[in-house]
């Protein structure tokens, strides 16, 4: 193996408004030590990061309690995560040169509306009605502007543009969600 570490994580989506999910994917060397592995996130709104101890090969739960966005009641109850953009920062020593840093697009509280809408979709085991049909086609819009959202944020690194598509979806989102409000 290369006498260097190779670091990468992983970022699933989750539909859990409440956690966070960081998982080490990174090839360490057996050369050398792996010291002081520290996570970083930038939670959206905030100005400052967080820093959290990544376990080496394991997986981080982060939770409002964990980033400081919750101080209080964090045994009994758990506030909700935002979505929005995450810059997420892995390094070990020496962590100003051993270092990835992505730009995570959250997605969840989208992701519940718009399954949510689904569940008021009618819908049977046969080909939908004229007026399902149209709900499906635009829902189906709605999920290609949220993964293009995610696409311009942790690809091509355009926020500005990935944040305009994620709040257009978002918005048309809500007008849905009230549309088969009861």
């Amino acid at each position: 193996m290369a006498n260097k570490h190779i670091l990468s994580l992983d970022i699933p989506d989750t539909l859990n408004l409440n956690v966070l999910r960081v998982v080490d994917t990174s090839v360490y060397s057996t050369e050398l030590a792996v010291a002081c592995p520290t996570l970083q996130i930038l939670v959206p709104g905030f100005t400052e990061p967080v820093t959290v101890t990544m376990v080496q090969g394991g997986e981080t739960l982060l939770t409002a309690c964990s980033l400081n966005i919750q101080l209080t009641d964090c045994t009994t109850q758990q506030s909700s995560l935002p979505d929005g953009i995450y810059v997420i920062r892995y390094s070990v020593a020496p962590n100003d040169k051993v270092f990835v840093e992505y730009n995570y697009l959250r997605i969840t509280s989208a992701m519940n509306k718009y399954y949510k809408i689904f569940c008021d979709v009618n819908l049977s085991g046969c080909e939908p009605l004229q007026p399902e049909r149209d709900k499906l086609n635009r829902l189906r819009l709605l999920r290609s502007m949220l993964d293009g959202a995610k696409a311009k944020i942790e690809f091509c690194h355009n926020a500005d543009q990935g944040m305009a598509i994620y709040n257009y979806a978002l918005a048309q989102l809500d007008k849905l969600s009230c549309t088969y409000c009861n």
